[in-house]
């Protein structure tokens, strides 16, 4: 019998804690050290929600999604009323 080389949902699990052990020790050795670290920087401005990070957006990013929205929002109303 074949077995499969996907990882189980245990592993998985495991192997997420310790990558964010991993992070937390970066971070802690990147203010020991005075370095700015891109997991430092990560856990900064990360927030954690449900033991997941949030993920941080830029006042113009969301202008920019909105933007888009309203122009898919105007452009449904357009063909609607086409119809």
């Amino acid at each position: 019998m074949a077995s499969s080389s996907l990882p189980s949902v245990d592993q998985l699990t495991r192997a997420l804690e310790i990558t964010k052990q991993i992070e937390r020790l970066q971070a802690e050795l990147a203010s020991i050290l005075g370095g700015d670290s891109k997991a430092a920087k990560r856990l900064a401005k990360a927030d954690k929600v449900d033991g997941r990070k949030t993920r941080i957006m830029s006042p113009e990013a969301k202008e920019k999604i909105a933007a888009a929205q309203r122009l898919r929002w105007a452009k449904q109303k357009k063909a609607d009323k086409k119809v």
